[in-house]
């Protein structure tokens, strides 16, 4: 017996000079005679925990008990008991003499006395934590009793040590032996060896010696005992040190205490089966229990199940033991995902818990599991990762990039779902940096970022413009690409709270006004104009006691500022050679800063046109599709005869509601100043030019044309049928439709049009005949009641002119 043990032990090795393993510093605890160390594997460096056991000669007792624990441990498989590497026995020199060791190597662990003082749990998160514990415990007994009829014999704390993802696996088979039940009448010992048991471990039977009382016990009566002894001592926070002490129940729980006391009653028979100790006790419904038993078996439920678990999941693992979180929950998410059996909002989940790792403990567990499901075919998944890649972004490297990411997310650009191929565009501002190094790249990134970002919903601009344009563009090396940033800003300045102006954005600016770059500061002093404007507009509201106003902190953005986006990507493509669209100058910026910012009159409206012909920022130029675009692909995004079409005031970069603009304050003045002109004719040529080189300003009566402000329309319609506009052109609007003020007394002779008139006349193409009798219609007017069939007509026509010359 003792040769077959030893062959068995040393099966594994020849001695230490071949051992694969090196051996580190012991821990303080460890079951029995055997001392536990920490260890390393030779060929990998992974981690291990080696077991040693010496004596002075070969058949040394301890020994001949080693080895069948040795032989139990290596036949015995179980998820809840130590898993087995290695083993070997050799002599190794102790001073003058040699001794006799025996070496298991298995899976790192630590004992659990000494896990349970680092992790230092307490009230619920401790109970929670222990019920978790003694289900895998109870698990493998009822594994080691129930199916393979063996008795371990000594379950106790010492024999219990814990993984790295914090699980609890039972040890020390020394004494494991078969339950032999056939020879009820026989006295000689079923557990060899008994001996290595403390006293104050073992039920009254076996202090005893009571073999034929045993053979006819359950084979679960002596565990179940060891069972009550590690409950009393997990919860005591002592080591059992005499049977008397398992009487002492004031530190069990009240819903545990009446299954730990039928674990230890003293009729062995009467024992509770360690299998009904998981089923019944209310002990183990907990959160941590129920939701690792559900990540265990994850695979066998349905689409439902797992989506509403991980939905929940975010907020139960905030109030579980964040060290169990991440060594536990975290190791099975990260596998469940990988091999498809968990839904994509379990990528949220994970990057959750991630966050709470260091970073490169997030790079060595989470990211090797975000960069495999990339691969992955299901849209679920790959739209959470593009959605979250700001979150995760920084930690790829720029060669895992190049090879493992991008040649799948390149494929959302064809995708099908308009959704999908959107998160894709986006999903550049994160990847470019890192698949080409090139700068022009980055500021190219920057510049589509602020284009497309009226097209964002409000939670992702949230998220991504102040980053994006902060944080890289404004602290790139690249001075164009800073000047893209500045410009990206100024673009989207409407999407911004007065709070991130004030704290992120303005401060970041500002900074650059003594940039090295003298384009770089011009566009920082533009920018820092432009957000202080802002800010003064803020505090105007304020004081004026306008807090609902205040909150909505954009300028409403004017064709100046809808430009800047084109200006920098022109800059950028054409630099170091000639080109036709260069630049926009200073004195224009500025101007575009003007108009984007201040109170706008007819006097400066004139002044902000200063762009070239080949841009597309004026409202009123109609000009080709293929114009509206800059020369490079990159250039402003919005429509202008969308624009026209709808009568609104924007410019396609802002979806959300701008600061309310206070009409004119000369408006109403300049309308009266024209009823007093007299009516000449006007000179087309000089009207006409005017008109289209004059920037509409968009008013709050402006769309539709019957404004708020406007009287009934077909009464006041006949009334403006018969006025002439006069050649100031400052009543572009129809707001004489709008305001019934007593027409001029001297307008009857000039209503007829003379025949020299020209196809510019911008009222002939639209005029009915005009009337045979030119008083009344005046006189009518003069009272503010036409009641003439035709006027109404004439009137329904002008406002059809207006819609479609976009005035």
């Amino acid at each position: 017996m003792f040769k077959f043990l030893k062959e068995v032990v040393a099966g594994s090795g020849s001695g230490l000079k071949d051992f694969p393993y090196t051996i580190g510093e012991p821990y303080a605890s460890a079951w029995g005679s055997w001392t536990h160390h920490r260890g390393t594997s030779k060929d990998d460096g992974s981690p291990v925990s080696i077991f040693s056991l010496s004596g002075s000669n070969p058949q040394d007792r301890h020994l001949v008990a080693g080895r069948n624990g040795v032989k139990r441990l290596r036949t015995v498989r179980h998820p809840n008991i130590l898993s087995f590497l290695h083993s070997t026995e050799a002599e190794v020199p102790d001073g003058p003499a040699m001794k006799h060791t025996i070496y298991i190597v298995t899976e790192p662990v630590t004992p659990l006395s000494e896990k349970l003082k680092e992790l230092n749990l307490g009230g619920t998160q401790r109970d929670e934590y222990f019920a978790w514990g003694l289900h895998q415990i109870s698990k493998a007994v009822s594994f080691l009793n129930n199916d393979c009829k063996l008795v371990h014999g000594n379950v106790c704390v010492t024999s219990v040590v814990v993984t790295q993802t914090l699980d609890w696996k039972l040890h020390a088979f020394d004494v494991l032996s078969e339950f032999d039940a056939n020879n009820e009448a026989s006295n000689s010992p079923m557990l060899q060896f008994e001996w290595l048991v403390g006293t104050q471990y073992k039920p009254m039977e076996l202090t005893k010696s009571d073999w034929v009382s045993i053979r006819k016990s359950p084979p679960w009566a002596i565990d179940s005992w060891g069972l009550g002894c590690l409950i009393y001592e997990l919860f005591s926070g002592a080591k059992l040190t005499r049977t008397e002490d398992l009487r002492n129940t004031a530190s069990i729980p009240k819903s545990l205490l009446p299954d730990y006391q039928r674990l230890l009653s003293s009729a062995p028979s009467r024992r509770m089966n360690p299998s009904k100790l998981i089923d019944n006790s209310e002990f183990f419904q907990n959160k941590l229990v129920e939701t690792i038993q559900f990540m265990e078996v994850l695979n066998l439920k349905d689409s439902v199940e797992k989506d509403s678990f991980f939905r929940k999941l975010p907020n139960i693992a905030e109030q579980l033991p964040r060290e169990i979180v991440l060594k536990k929950l975290l190791p099975v998410l990260a596998s469940a995902l990988e091999f498809g059996s968990a839904a994509a909002p379990a990528l949220v989940v994970l990057l959750k818990m991630g966050s709470w790792l260091p970073a490169d403990q997030f790079s060595a567990k989470v990211l090797p599991t975000i960069v495999k499901l990339f691969a992955s075919n299901d849209r679920a998944i790959r739209v959470s990762l593009l959605q979250h890649i700001d979150q995760f972004g920084e930690s790829l490297t720029a060669q895992t990039v190049d090879e493992q990411v991008f040649p799948h997310v390149a494929t959302g650009f064809s995708d099908t779902s308009a959704f999908l191929r959107e998160l894709t565009l986006k999903s550049m501002l994160v990847l470019a940096p890192k698949v080409d190094e090139e700068p022009a790249i980055r500021t190219n990134t920057t510049i589509l970022l602020g284009n497309i970002a009226n097209y964002m919903n409000d939670g992702t601009r949230k998220r991504v413009l102040i980053n994006a344009f902060t944080v890289r563009a404004l602290r790139d090396t690249f001075p164009p690409a800073r000047a893209a940033g500045i410009m990206a800003l100024s673009v989207t300045s409407s999407y911004y709270e007065m709070t991130e102006i004030a704290t992120r954005i303005l401060p970041n600016v500002v900074v650059l006004t003594f940039d090295p770059d003298s384009d770089v500061r011009t566009k920082a002093f533009q920018a820092t104009d432009q957000f202080l404007q802002i800010a003064k507009q803020h505090h105007e509201k304020l004081t004026m006691g306008d807090n609902s106003a205040a909150e909505a902190t954009g300028i409403q953005l004017k064709p100046g500022n809808a430009g800047l986006l084109g200006w920098a990507m022109s800059s950028l493509t054409q630099k170091g050679k000639g080109s036709d669209h260069g630049p926009v100058s200073s004195a224009n910026a500025s101007n575009s800063q003007i108009s984007a910012t201040s109170s706008v009159t007819s006097d400066n409206r004139s002044s902000t046109v200063a762009y070239a012909p080949s841009t597309s920022s004026s409202l009123d130029q109609t000009a080709p599709a293929s114009a509206r675009s800059s020369v490079d692909g990159w250039g402003e995004i919005e429509n202008d005869n969308t624009q026209e079409e709808n009568g609104s005031d924007k410019e396609g970069w802002d979806d959300v509601d701008p600061f309310d603009e206070k009409p004119p304050p000369s408006l109403l003045s300049n309308i009266q100043a024209a009823q007093k002109r007299p009516v000449a004719q006007p000179k087309q040529p000089v009207s006409n030019s005017s008109r289209l080189n004059q920037p509409k300003v968009p008013k709050p009566e402006e769309d539709p044309l019957w404004g708020s402000i406007a009287a009934p329309a077909p009464k006041n319609a006949s009334k403006s049928s018969d006025i002439k506009p006069s050649t100031s052109h400052n009543d572009d609007d129809d707001l004489w439709g709008s305001i019934a003020a007593p027409p001029p007394k001297s307008a009857g002779k000039p209503l007829k049009p003379p025949a020299a008139a020209n196809s510019d006349d911008l009222w002939g193409a639209i005029a009915a005949p005009p009337p045979s009798t030119k008083a009344r219609p005046l006189a009518s007017s003069g009272r503010g009641r036409g009641t003439k069939p035709a006027q109404p007509k004439l009137g329904a026509q002008r406002i059809g002119r207006t819609s479609s010359t976009g005035m």
